[in-house]
């Protein structure tokens, strides 16, 4: 398979694996304006830390693309444009800017583990950046003070830093077994 194809194949991989994800049933924090708690923000991770900067980026536009034009992939079966009118929509605006920034420093991370440089990774992009569109996305979109939407998505980061470790140790395991599949590091 040629090398573009083959990157096609996987930036699509990780867009369907996001939406695998979604079908997860979502745990919505009631006084959070209703955000959920999903198992999709570990798909941005391993897309950015796995693919790197720009094909785990594409990965989510894609991902958000299918969702903007109506597809039930985001938890709970959610779709369509309004997703991006609610409160998670700074979170979703915030997944391919995540999984760019998760790739970015995969790949300029070379002198660290994978271990070492996934968990970096995947916790800047995936969690740092996410939450640094998220938060302002609740203050503007679901009218809440700073203090409680950053209360309140703390919640959140001891699921995340479990996701992170699971992306963490997948891309230490692929870099053993399926090298070339590590795509942050040709």
């Amino acid at each position: 398979m040629a090398s573009k194809d083959y990157a096609l194949v996987q930036i699509a991989f990780y867009a369907a694996l996001i939406a695998v994800l979604g079908q997860f049933p979502p745990f919505a924090i009631p006084f959070l304006a209703g955000v959920p708690i999903t198992a999709q923000t570990l798909g941005v991770m391993l897309a950015g830390v796995m693919l790197g900067s720009v094909r785990g980026g594409l990965s989510m536009l894609l991902f958000l693309f299918a969702v903007a034009l109506g597809a039930p992939l985001l938890a709970g079966g959610r779709g369509g444009l309004a997703v991006f009118a609610g409160p998670s929509a700074g979170f979703l605006i915030g997944w391919p800017i995540g999984a760019f920034v998760a790739g970015f420093i995969m790949e300029r991370s070379r002198n660290l583990p994978v271990l070492a440089a996934a968990a970096l990774s995947a916790a800047v992009g995936g969690v740092g950046v996410v939450y640094l569109f998220g938060i302002p996305g609740l203050i503007i979109l679901a009218d809440l003070p700073f203090t409680k939407a950053l209360a309140g998505t703390a919640i959140y980061l001891p699921g995340d830093l479990i996701k992170v470790a699971i992306t963490a140790v997948v891309a230490q395991t692929v870099a053993r077994g399926l090298p070339r599949a590590l795509l942050s590091r040709p």
